[in-house]
């Protein structure tokens, strides 16, 4: 689907800076991969090498960008405020056209009569379990394989991806999104030894999620033992992650493939977890904390900022922390030196 430099600068709402507002773009790609007649964008400095040197014939570029010496001659740019948000336009303009679906339940769901929701206005795709009690909100997408637990609670709008599993009298907001694999609900992990023998622990309690939380592919949320795990407005988890019970994350949290999430840890607002990032039970996390990935959180996080290392510290303490361990084997070298001399000197006293 072709379409003019001109009508993307108008989607994106940006400022054609270089280029004929009639060229022909008919299609998009990464910066690397580009060919003539597609447009990419810069969304990332580091990627400024790669912007030298490729083929694409159009680019979208920062509202400050001032490089334009430093690009091909034919390449046109397009000044944005914000390009990786921008491009995500181009990609709805070039890319597949939304799936339709239609509203209705699948003759192989097996849903119950005790189930309240609208049919008319509800998708339960194949093979889908709905049990006694659930309630389910106008313009949801169930698809093929999801499970829903009895008395649970989905929310408006909300898509729950095959073989997603949302356990008995989980609680979710509008617009959640569940991605294949997910499960909202599993116990807690919670056991005590009695005479040699780990004697499980009841866990009553729920995991709630809220407006617009967003849960990736096999990544698991434990109900608490008590009251609720408590997922805030906006998260966004990345897939294989885990959260144990009665976590509590505060609104627009970012948190990445590979972390772990120990009991009863509570998180304030705005906090980022790189992938691998460890958390200990029983912890506070501050607002807009950012934690780097393979970080391990051992204590509680207080302060606002970014942090690294095992344990983790303040980023510029954590990284030299960090770079401590390459300055051994140079370290050891100079001992043994040192202890040589002393050992000549010795046998020089004593001879």
């Amino acid at each position: 689907m072709s379409t003019t430099l001109q009508h993307l600068s108008d989607l994106v709402g940006g400022q054609i800076v270089r280029g004929e507002p009639t060229l022909a773009v008919s299609g998009l790609n990464a910066i690397t991969e580009a060919q003539a007649g597609e447009i990419t964008f810069l969304g990332n400095p580091r990627y400024m090498p790669a912007l030298k040197t490729t083929q694409a014939s159009a680019a979208l570029v920062a509202a400050d960008f001032a490089a334009l010496s430093e690009v091909p001659e034919g390449l046109a740019l397009i000044r944005v405020e914000n390009p990786t948000l921008a491009f995500s336009s181009v990609i709805r303009h070039f890319g597949p056209p939304p799936r339709e679906g239609s509203f209705g339940v699948d003759s192989t769901a097996s849903v119950s009569s005790k189930a309240i929701f609208d049919p008319q206005k509800v998708s339960i795709g194949p093979c889908a379990v709905i049990e006694d009690d659930v309630r389910i909100g106008d313009g949801t997408i169930i698809h093929a394989g999801a499970f829903v637990g009895h008395g649970a609670q989905i929310g408006e709008d909300c898509v729950l991806h095959p073989n997603a599993t949302v356990r008995e009298r989980c609680v979710l907001g509008n617009r959640v999104i569940l991605h294949c694999g997910c499960v909202i609900g599993a116990d807690g992990f919670g056991y005590e030894l009695v005479k040699g023998r780990h004697q499980k622990i009841d866990q009553v309690g729920i995991v709630q999620l809220d407006d617009d939380v967003e849960i990736g592919a096999c990544t698991t949320i434990d109900r608490a033992r008590f009251g609720r795990t408590w997922i805030g407005e906006g998260t966004k988890i990345d897939n294989l992650v885990q959260i144990g019970h009665n976590c509590v994350t505060g609104k627009h949290c970012i948190i990445v493939s590979q972390t772990g999430i120990s009991g009863s840890t509570r998180l304030g607002d705005y906090v980022t977890m790189g992938g691998q990032v460890g958390v200990a039970g029983h912890l506070e996390i501050a607002s807009q904390v950012m934690l780097l990935a393979k970080s391990g959180v051992t204590k509680s996080l207080t302060e606002p900022g970014a942090y690294t290392g095992f344990p983790a510290k303040p980023l510029l303490e954590g990284r030299r922390m960090l770079a401590l361990p390459a300055k051994i084997p140079d370290l050891i070298e100079r001992v043994r030196e040192l202890e040589k001399k002393i050992a000549d000197l010795e046998a020089k006293t004593t001879s």
